[in-house]
């Protein structure tokens, strides 16, 4: 029943927060680089000759930066489907339905227990660029849509037996503290190993020639 309700929205979709945008234009951030570049190109030249190597510096791996080695672990465990620590089911899964709001009889929006929201292109054109409290999320941000949806267009709210209180809600956490510690040091690892046996497939071929290097094979003897 649940499932055949929620189907009824259209794929219009609005995530749980939206942020309001300050996007420089495109044609501007273009003629910006032009600008640099040309710049760039036309000013003075550098003496190669003059320049020195720098003391003292050394190359960074990935693994002195935390941020980035849990970032390509979390790529890897992703890319190989391993099981995150939290729940999979997505926010908009019929299992999480809030709430819906019908007008004369017919779904016109779908709420869920994480705040994000499901509607009809005749009610989203109706709601126009609604904006979200500051302070809300989940189902408290999920029933004040709700109800927000219903006046505006006019219909009323149903509450649906799968809706949850905000303190039964537990917010998803990002994709890196989707996976323990445990997994991702692992991951890091194999993934290490993994590059490793590729150099090493990629260069066997060269290291089994029996032409030492330098040399070539006479093929006209």
């Amino acid at each position: 029943m649940i499932s055949g309700l929620a189907s009824a929205a259209s794929t219009y979709l609005r995530p749980a927060s939206t942020p309001s945008s300050n996007a420089t234009s495109t044609a501007g951030v273009q003629s910006e680089v032009s600008a640099a570049s040309d710049a760039a190109t036309g000013g003075p030249r550098i003496d190669v000759s003059q320049l020195k190597p720098l003391q003292g510096a050394k190359p960074i791996s990935a693994a002195d930066n935390p941020v980035l080695r849990d970032l390509m672990a979390t790529n890897w465990l992703m890319s190989h489907g391993a099981t995150a620590t939290q729940s999979s089911v997505a926010d908009n899964a019929p299992e999480n339905t809030y709430a819906r709001v019908t007008v004369n009889g017919k779904v016109v929006a779908t709420l869920y227990n994480g705040g994000s929201s499901a509607m009809t292109n005749e009610a989203a054109a109706r709601i126009g660029d609604l904006k979200d409290p500051p302070d809300l999320s989940g189902p408290d941000l999920a029933q004040w849509r709700a109800d927000s949806y219903a006046k505006l267009l006019g219909g009323t709210v149903e509450k649906a037996p799968t809706a949850i209180t905000q303190s039964q809600w537990t917010p998803r956490e990002s994709s890196s503290a989707a996976y323990s510690r445990d997994q991702l040091d692992a991951a890091f690892q194999a993934m290490l190993a993994e590059g490793q046996k590729a150099t090493a497939q990629r260069q066997s071929p060269y290291l089994a020639s029996p032409t030492p290097p330098g040399t070539s094979a006479d093929f006209n003897a």
